[in-house]
Order: C-alpha cells, then sequence, then structure tokens
C-alpha cells in the first residue's frame, strides 16, 4: 500500500511504502530511486505490516519491488501501476505527480 503526502512549500512528496506478509521475518524495499540497493523496511507489532516512509521528488514515475527474506519478489498490489521489467515479470510503479 502507498500513502503520499505533499507539501506546500517543496517540490517533493513523502510516500509511505507499506506491505504485509504472513510469514515475512523480513522485508526490503528496492528501487530505482536508490540504485536498487535494498532499504530494510521496520515491521509495525500492531498493523503486523512492514512500512518504510521515503521523500521523493514530485512529477516523476518510480518504480520499485518489495523483497522478502532475500529471496522471494513481491509487487505492491496498491501500486500506482506496473510495468515490465527485464526480468520476466512486472515492477511496481509510484507516481509522485500532485493532482490538483
Amino acid at each position: 500500500m502507498l500513502t503520499k503526502r505533499f507539501f506546500k512549500t517543496k517540490n517533493e512528496a513523502e510516500i509511505t511504502f507499506e506491505f504485509s506478509h504472513p510469514e515475512a521475518k523480513k522485508v526490503e524495499l528496492v528501487a530505482e530511486f536508490n540504485d536498487w540497493q535494498p532499504i530494510s523496511m521496520r515491521f509495525n507489532k500492531k498493523e503486523k505490516r512492514f512500512k518504510l516512509k521515503h521523500r521523493l521528488p514530485t512529477d516523476r514515475k518510480y518504480h520499485f519491488r518489495y523483497l522478502i527474506d532475500g529471496n522471494l519478489w513481491d509487487n505492491d498490489n496498491c501500486a500506482d501501476g506496473y510495468a515490465a521489467n527485464g526480468f520476466g515479470s512486472e515492477n511496481s510503479i509510484v507516481d509522485t505527480q500532485k493532482l490538483a
């Protein structure tokens, strides 16, 4: 799940990435905005989901995926879109365009 917060005085958006997987011990966000280097997500015990907040420039689209326990890839089922990647699957897309 993606939650977006836009700032009036900055050309950036705070994106909250949230992901739930019943058996996952570790989930990492892997995205083009950080050169596809995994970023560990924190587990929220109360909500039983992994979360990560990250600020991104507005008016762009970014590809990303979730890496579960270092070996299983998954997409965000609430992403803004999906695009084929070079590995025979799809990437999730987050769009940071401000809507009027």
